[in-house]
């Protein structure tokens, strides 16, 4: 797949009759502690909870018939999971996903609950990705990467290309990163649709191995500690690193607890149950009133599946 724009324009045709646009609203509690104008996209209304069931259904849907009689295999804590377990129903495609053998039990049931087999195994993302490339090489199943798969980015796009249809006059949009495919889809549809639109990329300090790659210029590896697990990966990723290269405005860390309590402002201003990677783009804006204050600002709730001890922070001083 050649990832320009047009990639994008076609995963929206794919998606057409898959899923509906998403919400997005501004909430004046939100502003008042914000200190600037902020529209959320509800990204955690999607039928799995998250974004990445946009690029799920664009690799199915796009696929030949004899791929997929092979099935699909990845590596995932949580969404990237769900998002191709719920595209392997849709289309009748057997997946199987690694995850690391102290993933909550709830985010392998809700992998297991769309049709897929949830495997869980060794201590980390690096040992579930050893087992999905050792079951790939031995049954045929497609190698699903969670960040440099084209037809994930794209899919991915296509909420940007609802961002800045509906509001072409944003100053910037403020996107959470794990692997990147999400900051490097808004960086092609904004140069393209809004290029005087900044994107602004928040990643936890925690795990910051696609911030330190992006900053250095090259691939690194990092610890990867964050309690955030849309945001959890060890290493940067050479598609979306390729992409934000030189279209990304800039690239901001925030600590776990800036991304708690953005999670409570989502949960009490904006009626809005957040999971950690979904509230980072909000608490990258808290963390830095000097550089939003006065811009039109979108911040995309990547995900709402907040697993029971995200919960619990949310009533905590």
């Amino acid at each position: 797949m050649d990832l320009t724009i047009d990639a994008v324009y076609a995963a929206r045709a794919l998606l057409r009759d898959l899923l509906p646009p998403t919400p997005m609203w501004s909430y004046p509690l939100v502003d008042q502690v914000a200190r600037t104008f902020v529209l959320v996209k509800h990204e955690n209304t999607q039928p799995v909870g998250a974004f990445k069931v946009r690029g799920g259904l664009t690799l199915l849907a796009g696929m030949p018939p004899e791929d997929r009689a092979r099935g699909i295999v990845t590596w995932s804590t949580g969404n990237h999971a769900q998002s191709l377990a719920y595209a392997g129903q849709v289309f009748g495609v057997k997946c199987t996903v690694a995850m690391p053998a102290g993933t909550p039990q709830s985010k392998a049931d809700a992998v297991e609950g769309w049709g897929a087999r949830a495997v869980r195994t060794g201590d980390s993302l690096e040992d579930a990705e050893r087992y999905a490339r050792q079951h790939a090489a031995e049954t045929g199943a497609r190698l699903i990467s969670p960040g440099d798969t084209p037809e994930l980015l794209a899919g991915v796009g296509t909420l940007y290309l609802e961002v800045l249809e509906a509001r072409p006059d944003l100053d910037a949009i403020v996107v959470p990163v794990g692997s990147g495919t999400g900051a490097a889809a808004a960086c092609l549809v904004a140069s393209a649709l809004a290029p005087r639109c900044s994107v602004i990329a928040v990643q936890s300090g925690a795990s910051p191995a696609a911030h330190d790659s992006w900053r250095a210029g090259t691939l690194v590896e990092r610890p990867n500690r964050t309690t955030a697990a849309g945001l959890a990966t060890g290493r940067g990723f050479a598609l979306p690193q390729a992409v934000m290269r030189d279209r990304l405005a800039d690239f901001l860390l925030v600590s776990d607890e800036q991304i708690t309590e953005a999670r409570r402002l989502m949960a009490g201003a904006a009626h809005t149950l957040a999971e950690g990677a979904g509230a980072a783009a909000l608490a990258g804006v808290l963390a830095n009133p000097s550089l939003f204050s006065g811009r039109r600002v979108a911040v995309v709730c990547t995900g709402g599946n907040a697993d029971p001890t995200e919960t619990a922070t949310l009533s905590q001083p």
